[in-house]
């Protein structure tokens, strides 16, 4: 099991795009599922847009409500019969609805999606540790070499989770990944902060989501995974982990950890963009969540 992304939710998707791109990221523009308001009208961006730092294994994406897609923005018609469109629609309509919901939380990341190579198999595992989910979905994406698109499977768990929403999913089929100018590689850090009465109680979710123990004594707890981590540290312990952090709510992922080639090029692409950066204890630097619409950013060394 591996990060397969994190999701930050932001207000303005074209001001985030913008923001990401100083920071040294390559990402296109973002993406909205459309529709026509009445028969022979043109397509209206509906629902949530999207688009991803795709890195060498995984991504980050960036997602916001469809109130007023950014100039430049793609809009993706959805084409499909009466009966399956309706279902479709809707389906974008509740996940609008659960984004609105997290924003009125906070603007940072909500999303934590793991990777798997058998979606089956991970949903046997859960419902045997009496997790809760919605069953293997089947999507389909693009094939890397041009053939029939690949089935994906994917599905959510845990409904309930206070932090946000939580969902495994198989691995994408291979494709381009953009050389990002800050020397991004991938997504080996997920953190999560949670009240330190809570600690025990969270720590033991994601025991039971992972099927592995964490490793750690005190405030601070991690979840080795194949490639990366989930850190789970109490709020009296975050100074250890991004110094400085205060989510606004607990429990919250407080940000996230890209592995880079060269983290002093990268210091100096970040700081001279004009970001304010901070350091950890393990040598990592930061872009702290306040210049970064919520979500800190932070890059480590790759081995």
């Amino acid at each position: 099991m591996h990060l397969h992304h994190v999701g930050h939710v932001v207000r303005d998707i074209g001001a985030a795009i913008t923001l990401y791109r100083r920071m040294g990221f390559v990402l296109p523009p973002a993406a909205f599922p459309a529709l026509a308001p009445a028969p022979g009208m043109q397509p209206r961006a509906f629902g949530a847009g999207n688009t991803h730092v795709t890195l060498g294994r995984n991504f980050v994406e960036l997602v916001a409500i469809a109130d007023a897609p950014p100039e430049g923005s793609t809009l993706v018609p959805l084409d499909a019969p009466p009966a399956a469109l309706e279902r479709l629609a809707a389906g974008i309509t509740a996940t609008a609805a659960r984004l609105t919901a997290a924003l009125a939380r906070f603007e940072g990341l909500h999303i934590l999606v793991l990777g798997t190579q058998d979606a089956d198999a991970a949903a046997a595992r859960l419902t045997a540790a009496g997790v809760r989910h919605d069953g293997v979905q089947r999507l389909h994406r693009p094939s890397a070499t041009g053939g029939a698109p690949v089935p994906i499977g994917f599905l959510e768990f845990d409904p309930d989770a206070p932090e946000g929403r939580l969902a495994l999913a198989e691995d994408l089929p291979d494709g381009e990944r953009p050389e990002h100018p800050n020397g991004a590689l991938d997504l080996v850090d997920s953190v999560l902060c949670v009240p330190d009465a809570e600690l025990r109680g969270h720590v033991g979710r994601y025991e039971r989501y992972l099927d592995r123990s964490a490793e750690g004594d005190g405030p601070v707890r991690t979840f080795e995974l194949d490639g990366g981590r989930i850190t789970v540290v109490a709020a009296s312990g975050l100074d250890a982990v991004l110094p400085g952090e205060r989510p606004p709510v607990l429990p919250a992922f407080a940000g996230f950890v890209l592995s880079v080639r060269h983290l002093d090029a990268t210091r100096r692409l970040v700081a001279g963009a004009g970001f304010p950066l901070r350091v950890t204890p393990s040598g990592e630097v930061f872009v702290p969540a306040v210049a970064a619409f919520g979500a800190a950013v932070a890059f480590r060394q790759a081995a």
